[in-house]
């Protein structure tokens, strides 16, 4: 066996040992990356006081979010009136909400709206949702634009106290309560809302569940 062949396996050798301690490490790096986002998902939980969390969530919503989800949602409705006031492009606004503020690019979209009926009561597309909001589509024959009232406030009232109207699994929350829009003429009106908040992997949250329907009021 010569030399120069000695030199080849030798090199190999630690070569091979050398990518082996590389691969290693950077397994480890993974782990303690991992480990420290469970810790840190784990304190979330903890603080939350959750009860239950899908296995190997890494995202978890926290009360901050959906409540400021629901806020930006009553905002939203607010501004595409507005815009249609003041002449602005009012349905180009509308279409980047429900980008931004529903799962529709990304997946399933389960929408009830409030004043919907017959075989056009939920809209699971994009396109049945923007003509609930702003109308002027000849699919949807009776939606005359919720958002373009205008509505010139809107709030949200989660059920019971403190944060007990909103329930939170893992990336996912749950919310009931009303919604209150009120309109140029000063009168308020409440629906009962129901929402579906998933966390995606960006780090926001998109509406995956909407009902809305009038409260029930009993005949004498």
């Amino acid at each position: 066996m010569n030399k120069q062949f000695l030199l080849t396996i030798v090199t190999a050798g630690v070569l091979a040992t050398s990518c082996n301690q590389v691969t290693e490490k950077a397994k480890e790096e993974t782990q303690n990356v991992l480990n420290q986002t469970s810790k840190e998902v784990q304190k979330v939980i903890d603080d939350l006081g959750l009860v239950y969390v899908e296995e190997g969530a890494q995202n978890i919503i926290t009360y901050e979010e959906v409540n400021a989800a629901q806020q930006a949602w009553c905002d939203a409705l607010v501004k595409i009136g507005k815009l249609k006031e003041e002449g602005g492009d009012y349905k180009a606004f509308a279409e980047q909400v429900l980008s931004d503020a529903y799962n529709y690019d990304q997946g399933k979209v389960f929408f009830k709206p409030t004043l919907a009926f017959g075989d056009q009561t939920f809209r699971n597309d994009k396109k049945g949702a923007l003509a609930y909001f702003i109308g002027g589509d000849p699919a949807y024959p009776n939606d005359k634009g919720f958002a373009l009232t205008p509505w010139v406030k809107a709030r949200y009232d989660n059920a019971g106290e403190n944060n007990e109207g909103i329930q939170i699994y893992g990336s996912v929350a749950i919310t009931m309560g009303n919604v209150w829009v009120t309109g140029k003429d000063g009168k308020e009106v409440m629906v009962d809302k129901t929402w579906v908040f998933r966390k995606g992997k960006d780090g926001k949250l998109r509406i995956i569940v909407h009902k809305s329907a009038l409260p029930f009021t009993p005949t004498k």
